[in-house]
């Protein structure tokens, strides 16, 4: 059995890394199952893409595709054409994509269309129900031609219900995110900034922007980013700032002595810091859920989510993207009034081991 792994970006490594590794478990024990890892090559920046390969241990890719494109048509249409030109060498028996990014709906579109290979989707059924959100297209569209689908939450079950696919064809796994986060957590490691901005723990906030109804504004960008500085209270603020958010900030003037902003840090590093911080605000999906199992408060800037379980059970809070809702907040956690939060259901760090087991008995 020959199994694609799809990894495009920073959030697919993260989920791919112990699928890969619980494969090579069963190839030690005489399944056979050979996998190919494809990097799309959607993320190129060293930062977010070969630092994860190394601190998480993943191999090599077989082909890394380089794909790279100005807009979403032509990202998607370079990756689905490299794509295409991998499968016509050697047809696996399996796609298996995981998240929601470009290279996830542009890989299972070019799977499905070469003679039909099986298509896997690892985070299947989630939903914002927000369709400005270029990754809600994507969820969409990918989970229209799955065949199998490994989930994260009964919610995500309901909304697959909903729109008729066959409960036999869903799985109800986990989160493979949480299951290199609890393999990771050990290894956590201490940035250098750690002393250069006196950091203690519990005594600084984490923050990261990256959508584009946040940032994509000058004068939106520019009010997140004072509310937080003003609710700070003079804590540190570390704001690693993603390529894109890098280039809005140029754009706006705003300088305070406590608001560092930083290029993108490692996975080791930059969870080392979510860890020890008094709060995040981000307005990241797979930090609301990272934070949710390590205990850390957390301000989710979105008016929807597709997790919604990280504010539901969780220790996030869903503000929506008005920076008058941020102060209240803060006000909240200095009181000491922030929830505790739970960890969702089959969040255990056994998801992937599973993913495998039942792809086994599947083929």
């Amino acid at each position: 059995m020959l199994v694609d792994l799809i990894a495009g970006a920073r959030p697919n490594f993260i989920k791919i890394a112990p699928i890969i590794e619980a494969i090579q478990e069963e190839q030690k024990n005489g399944t056979d199952i050979e996998y190919r890892l494809i990097h799309t090559g959607q993320h190129y920046d060293k930062l977010l893409s070969s630092a994860f390969f190394e601190q998480l241990g993943i191999p090599e890719p077989y082909v890394n595709l380089h794909a790279k494109g100005e807009t979403q048509a032509e990202l998607t249409a370079a990756i689905m054409h490299r794509y295409e030109q991998v499968l016509q060498t050697r047809r696996p028996d399996l796609a298996l994509v995981v998240g929601d990014v470009t290279s996830t709906m542009a890989c299972a579109i070019t799977a499905k269309k070469m003679n039909n290979i099986p298509l896997a989707h690892v985070e299947a059924g989630i939903r914002s129900g927000d369709l400005t959100m270029p990754e809600e297209i994507n969820r969409i569209v990918t989970d229209a031609i799955t065949d199998f689908f490994f989930t994260t939450t009964n919610t995500a079950n309901e909304n697959l219900i909903h729109i008729g696919v066959p409960e036999q064809r869903i799985f109800f796994v986990g989160n493979t995110m949480i299951d290199t986060l609890l393999k990771q957590m050990p290894r956590f490691k201490k940035p250098a900034l750690w002393e250069q901005y006196n950091l203690a723990p519990q005594q600084y906030i984490v923050t990261t922007l990256h959508r584009p109804s946040n940032v994509d504004d000058p004068q939106k960008l520019k009010s997140l980013v004072e509310a937080i500085i003003q609710g700070a209270n003079g804590l540190p603020i570390i704001f690693p700032a993603h390529p894109r958010t890098m280039k809005a900030f140029d754009k706006i003037n705003v300088s305070a002595e406590n608001l560092h902003v930083i290029e993108p840090l490692g996975y080791l590093e930059f969870n080392y810091l979510v860890k020890q911080a008094k709060i995040v605000v981000t307005d990241s999906g797979g930090i609301t859920e990272e934070t949710t199992v390590m205990k850390v408060p957390c301000m989710t800037l979105r008016d929807n989510t597709e997790r919604p379980e990280t504010y539901t059970i969780g220790t996030s809070m869903l503000l929506g993207t008005s920076p008058s809702a941020i102060q209240p907040a803060f006000d909240k956690l200095y009181r000491g009034e922030w929830k505790k939060g739970e960890v969702p259901e089959l969040w255990d760090g056994h998801t992937a081991k599973r993913i495998v087991h039942i792809l086994k008995n599947l083929f």
